[in-house]
Formats: structure tokens, C-alpha cells, sequence
């Protein structure tokens, strides 16, 4: 196979690892832990993995002989960059505890576990793709891993493969499934552990013990590269408004964190939105004003950014799409039997008053997006809804009627870009490369310590990667209760944007500035090769964290 130069350069590339796993170590454990919300039905339902402790690994200086691991490993869900590290880090682990180790890689995500197609990841293979973006090795999946029959099944070709622990790379939904794994794998003394970490590149899985998920550093990097060019040309050109919608449908992390690299005119955060129970006219009447202010200094140009959740952080929306997947949900053959052409007045007689008149308000094709396919949560494929155009459109019409009233004299020229797959599958930046290479080999030590139901934590990760913390968080520490498919189930807790952390204070100190101003950064595409300041830089959305504890 033919490789670029970079490729080539990479391949050398050596990630940097916590000083703690430089040699044997032990796991202390912390205090007991509790999962955030719903504490009574969660412990209910993870009776044998509720409670654990949390887990810090400290230097060993009487360590024993290990004995041969076999492991099996799998990539869930969407794809996020340092997902190759993660496994090459699990495979160097594995391998230091003992040489006669061995990992398999289970094809296209969990579906491979309950059909039995995996892969033996040797040295070569494992070789191949070390620092690489992509899930490619082994290919990723969405199949959800919740019955007693796929559990069981997995469990025949893990018998099979001799396999002691499963790790899974996924993110929220990915790896409740692997609490649930576990849990039931432990209910049935079956000695296989289950084991996660964390992964998305939306960032919406953390919290003090997770501080970020991997593949957010690198993803908002390469967004902020291209939201970098689109503002150098636009304060070339000085004609176009550039309407830029960016992943994050559970949390405005995305958009946050592209905001503070790149300082664009307007960022929309959606967990604001919702916070001052905005209607969708105020945040087009925002964004209007924004535009004319600067069209009266003689500035018909300008970016805005948009989380691509927006649209359910809107009070009277989020209300609507919570009855619609409740009653798609409910009624999804009688809805599908539908002709397309009467669907709306289904939906529109099946909604309670004020849902039907807030659904009869939107434009017919925001309306449709609306009732499509869900996704395999139930709930709306955001993705799919064209926010960028939505709003430019309703900015459009309004700046019109300013313009009837004598209130704008300007031009309004809008064009519009989605960034998503665009930073999935990047070459993991020195901070992702590193990071998951360290969850990676301290999920090897968390198998070596014999827990299960647990996540691969990394921390303090503001500070050199050899003064990282490493250890591991009881799962179900993380979970609530959450309505899905109509019913409610325990998943991971979702962390959104805090208006009151220290990123969305920076932030927010700023955007007037950066609304009426120029004050455009241009961060220019992702280093490998240089100083450290240039390469191995956390996100900023890190280092305001940790400069606000």
C-alpha cells in the first residue's frame, strides 16, 4: 500500500506515556463512588458493579510475574481520531504483562462480537497503523449490545478465543452497553472483565476523572483549520456571510471550543439557547442585528457558527421532538402506513395543542426532517436537519423587512458549510496520538488488576503527558435514567457546555467584540513536527478548565 510522506513520518512517532505506566505498577483503590442522578434504580439495575471504588495506579516495587491475556477489543460507533493508538497502546500492554498475549479485534463493531467475525491483531497488523486517524483496522459499527441472546452469544466466541476481557472503544451509548456487558457477564460468574474508554469526538462524555473524550482535540482542530481559511476569505472577499454548522447534536462543546480558537463573528450555544427559553425568531432576530451593525460599518461579511443539536435546545422544538419520538415510537407502523402526502396532518392530530402549533409553524421542510427515520436511540437524526440553511434563510427574511423599515441598508449574501465526517477520521494530532495511546496500555493495567465494569481514565492532562494521572472510574459512576424508545433506561449522562465554566465565560467576555469587530484567528492545520508550544497543545477548552479548578 502506498503511503504519503506524513504517513512514513508518522509511523516513527513514539507516544509519550504517563511516568506511572513506564514500569509495573499497582492499583490503589479511592473511596466508593455513586452513579450522578437516579442512584436507587441504577444500583437496582448494576447490583454486582454499583459502588466500586475508583482506581489510581501508583509504582509497584514488588511486582510478580504476569500471566499470558487474551483480549478481545472493539471500535463503537462513529469514528474519532487516536482510535488506532487506543488499540496499539491495549496491544503494547497486553504484551508487557506478558510476551505469549494476544488481542483480537472484533469486525465492525459490536455486531462482530454476537457473529462471531474477528481478526487476530499481531504485531505487523498492529504496526501497519500505529498514529494513524481512522477506524480502519478493524472497522466500527453501531449495533447495540442489550440482550441476554447477543450477551450469550458473544460469550461463545469469547469461550472460544480464550478470551479474559473485552474492551470497548465507544462513546456514551457504547459504553453503557459495556456497563451492561459487564454486569451481566459478572452476575453470571463467567471471569471475562469488560472494560471501556472514552471516545467522541463531540466531546460530551467527561467529567472530573474523564477529562476529555479522545478524538475532540484533534476534530475541533481540523474544523478550526477550515473555519480559519473560510474567515481569511471572507475578510478577502468582503461580500459573503458564511453560515457554518458543526457536529455536537448532545452539547455545543464542538462549536465552543472552535469559537475560542478561531473568534468568529456569531457562535450560537445551544445549551444557552435553552437556558434563556429562546425561541427560534429570537436567535434569528440576534444573528439579524449582528449583521446589520456590521453592514453599517460597511462589513457584509461575517461567520457564524452552529452546533448542530440547535434545533432541539430550543424549548418549544425540544417539547415538540420529545412527543414526536414518543409517538413515532409508538405508533411507527401506523405512521409508516401513511400516504406521504397525509403525514403531516397525522403527526399534526396525534400532538398535544401546543406541540401541533408549534410543529405547524415550521417551514414544511424542517417539519418533515423532523418526522424521518430515527436513529437506532429513537431519537431524531439532527444531522439530517439543514440548520445552517434554516436560519440563514429566516436571517434573510428578516434583515428584509429591516430593510422595508428603513433599519438596514446592507447586502446579504449567505453561504453555508456542515463540518462533520471532514474531522472524524484525521491523523490524531501529538495530544490525541498520546492520549489514547496512554488509555490504551493503562486499560492493559486495569485488565492486569482484575476489575471490570470500569473506564480507562487519563487526567491532568493540561501538564506533560510523563505527569499524567493514570487509573480507572467505575462506569455506572457516570450514569442516569434517560427516556428511550418511550422507556426510560440507564445510560451515560451526557456533559453539556456549563454556562458557568471557564471556557463559556471566556467566551462570552469576548463575543461582542468579536461580533461587531474583525478579530478573526487563523489557526492554520495541525503540526506533528516542532516545538511543543505549536504541537502538543491541549485544547483550549482543556486549559481554561483547569486554569478555573
Amino acid at each position: 500500500m502506498k503511503k504519503s510522506a506524513l504517513q512514513k513520518a508518522r509511523a516513527s512517532y513514539q507516544p509519550k506515556l504517563p511516568i506511572v505506566l513506564t514500569g509495573p505498577v499497582k492499583a490503589v483503590a479511592g473511596k466508593p463512588t455513586q452513579s450522578v442522578a437516579n442512584q436507587t434504580e441504577i444500583n437496582e439495575l448494576f447490583p454486582c458493579t454499583y459502588g466500586l471504588p475508583e482506581i489510581k495506579f501508583e509504582k509497584n516495587t514488588a511486582p510478580t510475574a504476569g500471566k499470558p491475556v487474551n483480549v478481545g477489543v472493539i471500535l463503537s460507533g462513529g469514528q474519532a481520531p487516536g482510535g488506532h493508538n487506543v488499540i496499539s497502546g491495549l496491544f503494547d500492554g497486553i504484551k508487557k504483562i506478558h510476551r505469549d498475549s494476544r488481542l483480537f479485534g472484533f469486525i465492525m463493531g459490536p455486531g462482530g462480537l454476537v457473529d462471531h467475525k474477528y481478526i487476530e491483531l499481531t504485531a505487523p497488523i498492529i504496526n501497519e497503523y500505529r498514529n494513524t486517524g481512522g477506524f480502519d483496522i478493524i472497522g466500527s459499527g453501531r449495533t447495540k449490545l442489550e440482550t441476554k441472546e447477543q450477551f450469550d452469544k458473544g460469550l461463545e466466541i469469547i469461550r472460544e478465543l480464550g478470551i479474559n476481557a473485552l474492551v470497548i472503544i465507544g462513546g456514551d451509548d457504547s459504553n453503557t452497553n459495556a456497563a451492561v456487558l459487564a454486569e451481566y457477564y459478572k452476575a453470571n460468574n463467567t471471569g471475562v472483565q469488560v472494560l471501556g474508554c472514552p471516545k467522541t469526538i463531540d466531546g460530551d462524555l467527561k467529567n472530573d476523572l474523564i477529562e476529555t473524550s479522545f478524538g475532540f482535540d484533534t476534530a475541533t482542530k481540523v474544523y478550526s483549520e477550515m473555519i480559519g481559511n473560510i474567515q481569511r476569505d471572507c475578510n478577502s472577499a468582503k461580500k459573503y456571510w458564511h453560515f457554518i454548522k458543526l457536529m455536537g447534536r448532545s452539547a455545543s462543546h464542538i462549536a465552543l471550543e472552535c469559537a475560542l480558537q478561531t473568534q468568529p463573528n456569531i457562535c450560537i450555544i445551544s445549551e444557552e439557547v435553552e437556558a434563556k427559553n429562546l425561541t427560534l425568531q429570537q436567535v434569528v432576530d440576534q444573528i439579524a442585528e449582528v449583521v446589520a451593525a456590521r453592514a453599517a460599518e460597511g462589513n457584509n461579511f461575517g461567520t457564524v457558527l452552529i452546533p448542530e443539536g440547535l434545533i432541539e435546545f430550543i424549548p418549544a422544538v425540544k417539547a415538540l421532538i420529545a412527543e414526536l419520538n414518543d409517538l413515532l415510537a409508538a405508533k411507527a407502523e401506523e405512521f409508516a402506513a401513511v400516504a406521504a402526502d397525509k403525514q403531516r396532518e397525522f403527526i399534526i392530530s396525534n400532538l398535544s395543542p401546543e406541540n401541533a402549533a408549534t410543529y405547524e409553524s415550521l417551514p414544511h421542510g424542517v417539519a418533515r426532517q423532523l418526522s424521518l427515520d430515527r436513529d437506532p436511540h429513537g431519537n431524531v437524526q439532527v444531522s439530517l436537519i439543514e440548520t445552517e440553511k434554516l436560519l440563514s434563510e429566516m436571517v434573510g427574511k428578516r434583515l428584509a423587512a429591516m430593510k422595508a423599515e428603513g433599519n438596514y441598508k446592507g447586502k446579504f449574501s449567505p453561504l453555508h458549510h456542515f463540518f462533520g465526517y471532514e474531522g472524524r477520521c484525521a491523523d490524531p494530532s501529538n495530544f490525541d496520538a498520546d492520549y489514547c495511546y496512554a488509555l490504551g496500555f493503562n486499560a492493559a493495567c486495569l485488565i492486569n488488576s482484575g476489575v471490570t465494569g470500569y473506564m480507562s481514565s487519563v487526567r491532568n492532562l493540561v501538564k506533560p503527558a510523563v505527569q499524567w494521572i493514570a487509573g480507572g472510574i467505575p462506569i455506572t459512576m457516570m450514569m442516569n435514567m434517560e427516556r428511550r424508545h418511550g422507556e426510560m433506561k440507564p445510560v451515560i449522562q451526557k456533559a453539556l457546555v456549563r454556562l458557568d465554566g471557564a471556557p463559556f465565560k471566556k467566551f462570552a467576555a469576548q463575543r461582542k467584540d468579536w461580533a461587531y469587530n474583525t478579530c478573526y484567528v487563523y489557526p492554520g492545520p495541525i503540526q506533528y513536527f516542532g516545538p511543543a508550544e505549536v504541537c502538543d497543545q491541549p485544547s483550549l477548552t482543556l486549559q481554561y478548565e483547569h486554569k478555573g479548578k
